[in-house]
């Protein structure tokens, strides 16, 4: 099969792999249906991570399923079905508790920007849709394996609440998605902070009343502008640096929850500011697993459409093009088509 390789920052390249197989008998195979390129995968790809070695990307996937191990019985070939980034047993005592993105059994996926991709934990991970959904209906359900479903985790943790203010930190996929999530439950206003007229045009579709363009200080001063001189009662950090971090919390009312989900790099928190400020923090790996029905329920009934964070569609073999036009934001999202 073919799929992508990162070998240095800024250098993936489309290659030839082995086809994955079954190594364990809870294990799956599918065949991608669609793929693509995540925020995430720009850290490595800009040095912030380290590449020791060469290795395949991508950790978003929807597609068909081509085997299953002999312990797999919740799907079955031919199918059509959505997963997560984190796998889970969907069984184990965090998974029951919601928590299935720090799953007992977890793999992180790191292999789907390629024709077939092995599942572990396919038994827990794996949820398939009713019947084979129409085409228009993939890049919803690929936005749903990862950015929607951190998104709406992004919501869920800072206790977002019908009729309440929530910001969103940070306008890429994550963001624009969390945007939706605070729109379905129920914030009264959402106010993005966006300097990019395409992603600001894009969160207001998705629901946003107010977009605030300044960063830093200057922002965390507008958004207390906009809320009474106090600040939000949720907010939604999806970026994972100091800055945002900091944005975040300071644009948060006493008693009012921060919800972050974008990979921390390089971020400290003062542990007293915080002690003082009586802002709740919670955050992590996005237990993507816990919202697949609901999710998939939402795009296949029109309800939400996240799918519209992809703006360039690209043949899978140009992935490294998906890549830089991301790096260089000259796209929100790139949908990759094997």
């Amino acid at each position: 099969m073919r799929g992508a390789v990162i070998h240095a920052p800024g250098d993936i390249r489309f290659e030839n792999l082995e086809d994955p197989k079954i190594l364990k008998p809870t294990d799956a195979i599918i065949r991608t249906a669609v793929t693509c390129v995540c925020g995430s995968d720009l850290w490595p790809y800009r040095g912030a991570e380290p590449t020791d070695a060469a290795h395949p990307m991508g950790h978003e996937y929807v597609g068909f399923v081509e085997e299953v191990g002999s312990e797999v019985t919740a799907v079955k070939p031919g199918q059509f079905v959505v997963g997560s980034f984190a796998t889970s047993d969907n069984t184990c005592a965090n998974c029951r508790h919601g928590y299935q993105s720090n799953c007992l059994n977890r793999e992180f996926m790191s292999t789907c920007q390629a024709d077939y991709v092995r599942i572990p934990n396919a038994q827990g991970t794996l949820v398939a849709t009713d019947g084979i959904p129409d085409e228009k209906f993939w890049p919803g359900l690929l936005a749903v394996s990862d950015v929607m479903g951190t998104g709406w985790w992004a919501a869920d943790a800072a206790e977002v609440k019908p009729g309440t203010t929530a910001v969103v930190v940070g306008d890429g996929a994550v963001g624009l998605c969390a945007v939706i999530a605070a729109k379905e439950l129920g914030a009264e206003r959402i106010i993005a902070m966006s300097r990019h007229e395409p992603r600001q045009k894009l969160a207001r579709e998705f629901g946003a009343t107010d977009i605030v363009a300044e960063r830093g200080e200057e922002g965390v001063a507008r958004i207390k502008e906009l809320t009474g001189g106090i600040g939000a009662d949720s907010v939604l950090e999806c970026v994972g640096t100091q800055q945002s971090t900091s944005q975040a919390l300071h644009s948060t009312r006493p008693g009012g929850n921060v919800g972050f989900v974008g990979v921390p790099h390089e971020v400290a928190v003062d542990g007293q500011e915080l002690f003082f400020s009586h802002v709740g923090l919670r955050g992590g790996p996005a237990p993507v697993r816990r919202y697949l029905p609901d999710l998939i329920d939402r795009v296949l009934t029109r309800r939400i459409d996240p799918g519209k964070v992809f703006d360039l569609t690209l043949p899978l073999e140009q992935v490294a093009e998906g890549y830089k036009a991301m790096d260089e934001r000259r796209a929100i999202k790139t949908l990759l088509t094997p």
